[in-house]
């Protein structure tokens, strides 16, 4: 069913009031899954200090073991996303990464925290794809890159706590605790998603008809590929995740061993600057990508082609700073870059991918991405810390992590060559 408004899908009829409080809910849900992945980054050292591990197990630690089961249950809970309750699903999941989160808290070795870790991973693999897919069921077309855009900022929410609240839970109870008071709060965002929450399937049955179309995997992978612009956008997140994934979740290590500075007191300090940046790149970009593609619909491709090209630049430097001030300033300038151009991204995929395919869509973008993407580039950042770090001590990071986020320049050519190919790919 056309909606006459947008040209694209008719939205589930929604009052604006209650649209945008179901998307305050999945923002909590995001906001829970970004705080259970990232808040690892800030127990690191003291981590690797009990346990007496390598750069390298580090990235394993916070990288491969999170995003192996992850990447590959992804794909089977976005094909029930697809057909199924994707209310139910995600109060499960949310459930699940909670609950090992917390249970990391108990390991007596790295081995069993990395056990729990992958556990953590399995949970929230039903996270993102059906709340995305919810997203663009609750809203029209006109709508969803801003939409997307806000909820893409649950991430950065995520990451501000973490590091916030993190880093002084770490400094005063240790990371044991810390893990345990990040697990608790999902549990009662579980119960709201329960309680609040409209499955369009089960309140329309015209929506559930149409969602329950069954093509199959094969067939919908098939058509999926033999769009150019998909592909591309593929391979082109795939590169994102790797450098932003494999960078980010090292620069509070920078902080404490090539600035010196304590991570009590830089984190709140990145953190805050941190959520600033996303928080005006995400909104500001969904509305302008919004804007742009409604006089030319290749700029929901050449938008983040842009912004992730001109995003290489401060995201390389910061890396070349030693002062705490200046290295906030110029990451603040990177992080506003990148993630104007994150949302654009992902509303691409939707424009292109079909109705029915929606949570495989972005099932398959993050199964790439975090397998090859966050699951290596914490370990191959590791890797390169560890080798530089044998010749030049500590600020072997540096060069480590300056190598991995100028991989940021080939996902903005990708991006510019979809834009190129996709007005004949377009299916919203």
């Amino acid at each position: 069913m056309a909606d006459p408004a947008t040209g694209g899908a008719a939205p589930f009829p929604l009052t604006p009031a209650r649209r945008w409080l179901f998307l305050a809910i999945l923002f909590l849900a995001g906001t829970s899954s970004s705080v259970d992945r990232v808040v690892i980054s800030v127990l690191l050292e003291p981590i690797k200090r009990e346990f007496q591990i390598s750069d390298t197990q580090l990235g394993l630690l916070s990288g491969l073991s999170f995003a192996l089961l992850y990447s590959v249950l992804g794909l089977p809970i976005a094909r029930f996303a697809d057909r199924g309750n994707r209310k139910l699903l995600i109060a499960g999941a949310i459930t699940v990464w909670s609950g090992m989160t917390m249970l990391c808290a108990m390991a007596g070795s790295f081995w069993q925290l990395l056990l729990a870790r992958i556990g953590v991973g399995v949970g929230e693999a039903g996270a993102t794809p059906p709340a995305q897919s919810l997203i663009v069921d609750y809203f029209p077309a006109a709508q969803r890159a801003r939409a997307i855009g806000i909820f893409a900022t649950s991430g950065t929410a995520g990451y501000l706590i973490g590091l916030t609240i993190g880093s002084q839970l770490v400094t005063a109870h240790g990371w044991r605790l810390t893990l345990v008071a990040f697990g608790l709060p999902g549990l009662l965002i579980a119960a709201l998603i329960m309680l609040v929450l409209v499955e369009p399937r089960q309140a329309d049955p015209i929506a559930a008809a149409r969602a329950g179309s069954g093509e199959p995997l094969g067939a919908s992978i098939r058509a999926l590929a033999a769009k150019p612009s998909f592909v591309r956008l593929l391979i082109g997140f795939t590169i994102y995740h790797f450098a932003a994934y494999g960078a980010l979740v090292f620069v509070p290590s920078y902080l404490i061993r090539v600035i010196g500075s304590p991570i009590a007191d830089a984190g709140p300090v990145y953190g805050l600057t941190s959520a600033l940046a996303v928080l005006v790149g995400s909104l500001a970009g969904g509305a302008l990508c919004d804007m742009l593609s409604a006089r030319d619909r290749r700029w929901i491709a050449w938008f983040p082609a842009l912004g992730f090209g001109l995003a290489v630049i401060p995201n390389v430097l910061m890396f070349m700073i030693d002062d705490l001030n200046l290295f906030l300033v110029v990451s603040t300038i990177g992080g506003v870059l990148l993630y104007a151009a994150l949302p654009a991204g992902f509303t691409a995929i939707h424009a292109v991918c079909g109705g029915a395919r929606r949570a495989t869509a972005i099932a398959i973008i993050l199964f790439f991405g975090n397998l090859l993407g966050f699951g290596l580039g914490p370990v191959i950042t590791g890797a390169l810390s560890d080798h530089f770090s044998a010749v030049h001590g500590p600020a072997g990071l540096r060069y480590a992590l300056m190598i991995v986020m100028a991989m940021l320049l080939p996902t903005a050519l990708l991006m510019f060559g979809a834009g190129r190919r996709i007005v004949g790919d377009l299916e919203d």
